[in-house]
Parts: C-alpha cells; sequence; structure tokens
C-alpha cells in the first residue's frame, strides 16, 4: 500500500508506485469513514471495471484515480462536510504538475492550447486546508476543459453543493471525465487527453430520506441550468462502466441511485 502523507510520497512508497504499472494504490482509506452515528463504511470506494487504467492516490482532501496513459484522472472522490465549506485559506491557483506520478501533465502541456485547467475536485471545497487546497492545484486533479463550461455550468454545480452540504451536513462526490478508449482530441507535448463530457455524482447519506442526484455536462460551451443536465446515478454508472456508493445498504443504494429529482434538491429542507 502507498500511502501519501501532505501530498508526498516517501521512496520506497515511490518505487512501489513506480513497479504498480497501473494497478491500485495510495489508499489510505481515512477521508471517507464517515459519522459515527452511521455505520455505511467506504462511500468513496468506486468499483471500475477490469481494464481500466488507472491507480489511486490518497491526498490530503480527496482521492484521485489517475490514468497515466491519458494523463488525466479517471476520477477524483471526496468528502464535503457543511461545517468546511468556509475557511480562511485563500487560493492561489498555483497549478503545478505532481513530480512523483508517472504519467502526471505538465504545465507546458496547457500552455497556449486554448482550454482550461479544470478542476475536478473544486479547488473552493478545500478552504479549510493550505495543503488541501495546494493539493486540488495538482494537474492530477485537472482535465483540458472548455472556458465557458469551466466557469459556467460546471462552477454553478460546484456551488449548488456547497449549498446542499450546508443543508444536509455532508455529501460524498465523486467527478470525473467521461471514459474515452480513443480521445478525439488531446494537447501537448504529453497527449494530454481531452474529455468529451464530464460527469458528477453526488450523495447525501444522512439526509431525510437519503437521496442522490448525478449531472452529465459537455465540454463545450452552453449557456444552460444545471437540471438540464442532470442524470440518475444508475445512467452515469451505466455511461461510465463505474459502480458508486456500493457501501449503502441494498435498498437504500437501489432507491437513491434511480432516483433524480432536481426539484428536490433545490427545495428540500
Amino acid at each position: 500500500m502507498i500511502i501519501r502523507i501532505s501530498g508526498i510520497l516517501s521512496v520506497s512508497s515511490l518505487l512501489l508506485l513506480i513497479s504498480c504499472n497501473g494497478a491500485n494504490a495510495g489508499r489510505s482509506g481515512s477521508l471517507s469513514n464517515g459519522y459515527s452515528s452511521k455505520n455505511y463504511g467506504n462511500l468513496l470506494k468506486v468499483d471500475v471495471p477490469n481494464g481500466v487504467d488507472g491507480f489511486e492516490i490518497d491526498y490530503e482532501g480527496f482521492i484521485v484515480n489517475f490514468n497515466p496513459s491519458q494523463h488525466i484522472p479517471n476520477y477524483s472522490a471526496w468528502k464535503l462536510q457543511g461545517s468546511k465549506t468556509e475557511g480562511e485559506v485563500k487560493r492561489s491557483n498555483k497549478f503545478r504538475a505532481d513530480e512523483l506520478v508517472r504519467g502526471c501533465a505538465t504545465l507546458a502541456d496547457y500552455k497556449k492550447s486554448g482550454w482550461d485547467r479544470g478542476h475536478i475536485a473544486p479547488a473552493a471545497d478545500f478552504k479549510w486546508s493550505q495543503t488541501a487546497m495546494d493539493n486540488s492545484h495538482l494537474l492530477t486533479n485537472i482535465c483540458p476543459q472548455d472556458k465557458s463550461c469551466n466557469s459556467g455550468i460546471w462552477n454553478r454545480i460546484e456551488i449548488l453543493s456547497r449549498e446542499w452540504a450546508k443543508r444536509d451536513s455532508v455529501l460524498y462526490i465523486v467527478a470525473g471525465p467521461m471514459p474515452m478508449k480513443n480521445p478525439a482530441h488531446t494537447i501537448g507535448e504529453s497527449k494530454v487527453a481531452v474529455p468529451e463530457k464530464f460527469f458528477k455524482v453526488i450523495l447525501a447519506p444522512y439526509a431525510n430520506p437519503p437521496r442522490a442526484i448525478g449531472f452529465i455536462v459537455d465540454n463545450a460551451p452552453f449557456r444552460g441550468k444545471p437540471y438540464q443536465f442532470e442524470a440518475t446515478v444508475d445512467e452515469v454508472e451505466r455511461l461510465t462502466g463505474y459502480d458508486f456508493f456500493s457501501a449503502l445498504p441494498d435498498d437504500i443504494e437501489t432507491k437513491v441511485e434511480s432516483e433524480s429529482r432536481y426539484s428536490n434538491w433545490m427545495t428540500h429542507k
């Protein structure tokens, strides 16, 4: 197992990462134990199909499953507590490569590419920790993203998530690019894959009743409202091949993943 402490890997862990050649690595499991009043287990666990190129990195604040051949995350997963949506840490915009991660993109890949460096786990969710904020700017958590998507609908969903976390105490969120076998477009010398679409799934396990919602967003200019992009978690699972929130009891998982009522999220108190 590889343990990442405050964004730094030990030499022995680095050697193991290099030798794992795409196997899962880097999980401490420290982020996703949930509240002590519930025994749901690891709600950030994502089951991915065999053959997906990726390994896990456990940063402070979030987990990344990183795809070294496409140089972007398969997904990032994090717990968003309502009590931590505000903080004194300011955004620095200090994007940088994680030089300890095989296949990480470089800043040069994005320079003059015409694409934004789009966060998957958003920086604004980590105002509670300087280390977590800094980690969110690592290129292992970044995808080439259309500028108007990044500052528009994607940002709006991020803002809504923080509002919902304040109301519902805690959310579990997984987001990333829709999987691509053969990316139509790449950027930079590293040939960083440009996603065609992004997904986000959000679970409020301690709401009464528990609920979940998904979003599928085109990586393109679009002036629309979040409800126009909503999807069930089941739909996102079908399109990605991933299995989310499997730690939930079967009856709760079946119900919340089959329903997606944006109006409930907007009106529920």
